[in-house]
């Protein structure tokens, strides 16, 4: 028997180049293993295949080895939503571990849209997945690595140098008109006296006048405050909402919620007309009470109604109750007069 050949040196496994798998190629070996499970279908269109946004799709961010995955689904109507994005789950898991060697680190399944069930459409064959409702359970009570929570930015108010922008950008336009005109003046293709030269010449012959430290003054006084107003931060629109997360990220304008509290307070007895206005610093809520209701009885109905409201805020506002009482006005004409 002869020798066994030897390796060469150079074939070593840090010699034999990079394998480099693309993000799209990630993508389309996971819409492929989605498109194995029973139940999730292939939804596409002409307008689908120009905008890149037909179903199943994946969108896959890698580093260190493994994954994460945003698949958007196509399911058949009825079906049952934890079954089905197990097993989902399972086979995209599987197959980009086969083809890549991926580890899935996150899978986050979006069903973005159902298609009634045909009868007589056949059913794909698909990769047998093995799923216990008991996995589920399994998988959300194992421990995770600890993500750090970024809280989203609250809803701002327009900036208040959004209107001193617009008129430096209409401004920006018309001089770039009147330079475009100059230039087709200096060139000879349009006639006409040039607007610039004579500018500059008149600025240039132009002497002490006493309207000039009045226009000076005013031009610094002008400065100062577009420098105050950029530096101004935006205002709060929203209030925040109590949520189960460690950030707030539901929030609600206060023009809602005084709608809301007004809305309470004007279904009471009693209550001809009620008027709420939501500050920073409480909800005061006024109402038009008949003669006969008693201030008391009312006040406390309202807050029952008005509170509950409240309690929604992460920082629940107290709750004011302002009563006027109606004015019964009797009016009477003499014979012959005319009533209004």
């Amino acid at each position: 028997m002869g020798a066994p050949e030897s390796v060469p040196e150079a074939d070593v496994v840090g010699h034999r180049g990079v394998l480099t798998i693309k993000d799209r190629a990630i993508e389309r070996i996971a819409s492929a293993a989605a498109l194995q499970v029973p139940g999730v279908v292939r939804q596409s269109g002409n307008l689908s295949l120009l905008t890149g946004r037909e179903l199943p799709r994946a969108d896959v961010t890698t580093g260190g080895g493994a994954v994460a995955v945003n698949l958007y689904i196509a399911a058949e109507w009825p079906y049952d939503a934890a079954a089905l994005t197990r097993r989902v789950h399972d086979a995209v898991a599987r197959g980009l571990h086969e083809y890549t060697g991926l580890s899935v680190h996150e899978l986050n399944v979006v069903v973005a849209a159902t298609v009634p069930a045909g009868p007589d459409v056949p059913a794909e064959q698909s990769v047998p997945v093995e799923y216990l409702e008991s996995d589920i359970v399994a998988s959300r009570t194992v421990p995770r690595s600890e993500v750090p929570v970024v809280a989203p930015l609250p809803p701002l108010a327009t900036p208040a140098a959004a209107p001193a922008a617009a008129l430096i950008a209409v401004a920006s336009l018309g001089l770039a008109f009147v330079a475009a005109r100059e230039l087709l003046i200096v060139r000879g293709t349009y006639g006409g006296a040039p607007w610039l030269r004579n500018s500059f010449e008149w600025f240039g012959r132009l002497h002490w006048q006493p309207w000039i430290a009045p226009v000076a003054a005013m031009l610094v006084l002008l400065g100062f405050a577009a420098l105050a107003v950029a530096l101004k931060p935006r205002r709060r629109t929203h209030l925040p909402l109590r949520v189960a997360g460690p950030v707030p990220t539901v929030w609600m304008r206060r023009t809602d919620l005084a709608r809301m509290c007004s809305a309470h307070a004007t279904a009471l007895t009693g209550v001809h007309t009620a008027r709420t206005v939501v500050d920073r610093r409480r909800a005061v809520v006024d109402i038009v009470a008949a003669e006969d209701a008693s201030g008391a009885e009312l006040t406390a109905a309202v807050r029952d109604e008005g509170e509950p409201n409240l309690a929604l805020l992460a920082e629940p506002l107290p709750l004011v109750v302002k009563i006027a009482r109606a004015r019964v006005r009797a009016d009477s004409t003499e014979s012959g007069g005319i009533r209004r």
